[in-house]
């Protein structure tokens, strides 16, 4: 594609992961950062954080990770959706903190990645490369306490920048009209996803980009391992919500005297039921916890009219 000389810096991107062995020259991480702190956020609430690693503790966390150029990087961070800051900052002024755990993954998600990919494209109008780093996945129980992240700040990956050492290919991408819908999402055909899975190949050493994705995302790869871990981190940083949510409504039906609880597949969707000897409520949802909200609030509403 012939693109406007003003977005020729897009065609210059590249993933690295070996660097020239000199620091970002004066001024320019400050620059950088500078730009990453004015990317979108939601409710100018700014849930993200970097911690900038240095020393011992980024030669630590290449080691968990198995990121080797974290330690060889002349930059290298985690970014952090962060509501810690967001609490403490309402609490400073006398402000109860919401729950809301399920919008905190949500928001704060996406503020750390704008931030985080605004940083990373700064970096490279300054003629520096980077890499994103999903690694930190693989090691979040460690990394959260090596690095002494509070309740409310959760890893969500590692990025490295610097002067390239190496001039790594552009990857292709996926043909745009399997990314790009208009109104209604569109169903690829067979034919349009054998053309994405050729158009990528050639980024794989045995040309199979569906083997390359299987390893991770199939059944009995690698994510079905972090998932573990990654729920546990959740919780223990103040991130979890279905399980608790869930966990809530069965006290709030217990409190309005509806002690049995039954949640049953119905056609494509559930069907959730509270009771009592005497009477029963009723609710249906695409998920389990959608239905029983449904009955619950039927509960709620029956006991106190």
């Amino acid at each position: 594609m012939n693109l406007d000389p003003r977005l020729e810096v897009f065609t210059k991107h590249r993933t690295v992961r070996k660097y020239k062995a000199q620091p970002l020259e004066d001024g320019h991480l400050e620059q950088i950062l500078y730009c990453a702190q004015h990317a979108p956020t939601d409710a100018t609430a700014q849930m993200y954080s970097f911690i900038r690693l240095s020393g011992d503790t980024k030669i630590k966390i290449a080691e968990l990770t198995k990121n080797a150029h974290i330690a060889s990087a002349p930059e290298a961070f985690l970014i952090c959706a962060d509501v810690h800051r967001l609490q403490l900052l309402l609490e400073h002024k006398g402000y109860e903190f919401g729950s809301w755990s399920a919008v905190a993954i949500h928001f704060g998600i996406g503020d750390a990645v704008l931030a985080g990919q605004t940083m990373l494209h700064a970096a490279e109008c300054l003629g520096y490369q980077g890499c994103w780093i999903g690694g930190v996945l693989s090691a979040l129980e460690d990394i959260v306490d090596l690095c002494q992240l509070p309740h409310g700040v959760l890893p969500f990956a590692g990025l490295t920048i610097g002067i390239p050492d190496e001039a790594p290919n552009q990857r292709p991408r996926i043909q745009p009209e399997l990314v790009l819908h208009e109104n209604t999402y569109r169903i690829a055909s067979a034919s349009e996803l054998e053309t994405a899975l050729n158009r990528m190949a050639s980024i794989t050493a045995r040309g199979d980009w569906a083997q390359s994705l299987a390893r991770y995302f199939a059944k009995g790869g690698t994510m079905e391992t972090r998932e573990i871990s990654l729920k546990a981190v959740l919780e223990q940083q103040g991130f979890t919500h279905v399980e608790n949510s869930t966990n809530a409504l069965f006290a709030r039906a217990e409190a309005a005297g509806y002690p049995e609880i039954l949640i049953r597949r119905k056609a494509e969707g559930f069907q959730a039921w509270v009771d009592r000897p005497d009477r029963a409520h009723g609710g249906e949802g695409a998920a389990p916890q959608a239905a029983l909200e449904q009955a619950v609030l039927e509960a709620e509403r029956d006991s106190s009219s």
